[in-house]
């Protein structure tokens, strides 16, 4: 069976920043050797989640073409980004991959209509021929994220509230009908109940236009709600990667474990009120030269400072972890003693650091 084609294929993909206090200089790898890969013709929400500093942003750049990568690839379509030169070939792109961004107060110039911008993107792209045909990809755009063009209609952005405008925002990314939606924390800025509804925007966006999503967040709560498969990064790696049940019911790496760790209980007639409390940043960690994660690991042993972590296939997943197998088999311990019941052998500590 031939192999199923890609949407989007990333592969090794670093960047790389040089910080110069006087007359030192430190390299930053901001994103190290990440790879995905995203099938065509199969819909889906896949989220990079990560602490503040791990990367995310950057890796979301360079995935738009607004920053290029110091090494690897990021092919679109069997197509290198790093090949497309020419202005009609970069407005194609454009077309197919749209960025949805943090602060939607920050998309639209305050002195400036909506559909001002609305507009705009049918005129850049080229979308229609007419006054009339634009009007109803607009509309249509508008309707596919919850809203309509008499809503928006002459209004300016301080008159629709922060969920209304985000809309707006994925109205505007959708006039172009694009294959890929890269947002980046489209949620952060929000209160829970409209951040709901612009997350359950993405999720019917796949299911009834087949936009795939690239959902870049911090908050885990939202992220194990709306996607399918999930990367974690620290400090510019992916260290989990694999389907959120997965990855996220029973995480293998320790950075993900405490990830799931710091989330409150949540209540539950308000699901969504917190968010992921998460370390500082900490820039001795990029420094590292073994496991990013090795200075606040419980598992860490000598290898893991000392050498950077394989990237491993465990549990239905890849992990980048030294101890990931053993933390695996400690999982599988819990479960069958669990499983086994009340009669059955004694059971396995349900924390997997005291099995070591």
């Amino acid at each position: 069976m031939p192999d199923q084609p890609s949407l989007l294929r990333v592969e090794g993909l670093s960047r790389v920043f040089v910080l110069r206090s006087g007359l030192t200089r430190t390299r930053i790898h901001a994103v190290h050797r990440v790879s995905f890969e995203i099938a065509a013709g199969c819909p889906e929400i896949f989220s990079i989640v990560g602490e503040s500093g791990s990367g995310k942003s950057t890796l979301a750049r360079m995935l738009l073409g607004l920053l290029e990568p110091t090494e690897g690839h990021i092919i679109y379509h069997g197509r290198d980004l790093a090949t497309i030169r020419r202005r009609n070939e970069r407005l194609a792109f454009m077309k197919a991959v749209q960025p949805v961004f943090q602060n939607p107060f920050d998309t639209f110039n305050p002195l400036k209509k909506i559909e001002t911008y609305l507009y705009e993107t049918v005129r850049n792209f080229q979308m229609a021929t007419n006054a009339q045909e634009a009007d109803r990809i607009v509309d249509e755009a508008l309707r596919a994220a919850g809203l309509s063009l008499q809503e928006v209609k002459g209004r300016y952005p301080n008159e629709l509230s922060g969920g209304q405008l985000q809309r707006a925002s994925v109205a505007r990314a959708l006039i172009t009908r694009p294959s890929l939606i890269i947002a980046d924390e489209p949620v952060s800025m929000m209160d829970a109940s409209l951040r709901m509804s612009v997350v359950n925007l993405f999720k019917e966006l796949k299911e009834a236009y087949g936009v795939t999503v690239i959902y870049i967040t911090h908050d885990l709560a939202t992220a194990y709600y709306v996607s399918d498969r999930i990367a974690v990064m620290l400090r510019g790696n992916v260290v989990e990667h694999g389907p959120v049940e997965k990855v996220l019911a029973e995480p293998l790496h320790p950075y993900t474990r405490l990830l799931k760790e710091s989330v409150p209980e949540p209540d539950p007639t308000d699901r969504w009120e917190t968010d992921v409390k998460l370390a500082s940043f900490e820039g001795q960690e990029f420094a590292r030269a073994g496991c990013k994660f090795a200075g606040r690991c419980p598992y860490a042993q000598d290898v893991c400072l000392r050498e950077e972590p394989p990237e491993k296939l465990c549990g239905g997943r890849t992990v980048k972890c030294h101890r990931a197998e053993e933390i695996a088999l400690g999982i599988a311990g819990v479960r069958e003693s669990t499983a086994a019941g009340p009669e059955g052998p004694p059971a396995t500590p349900a924390d997997p650091r005291s099995l070591f």
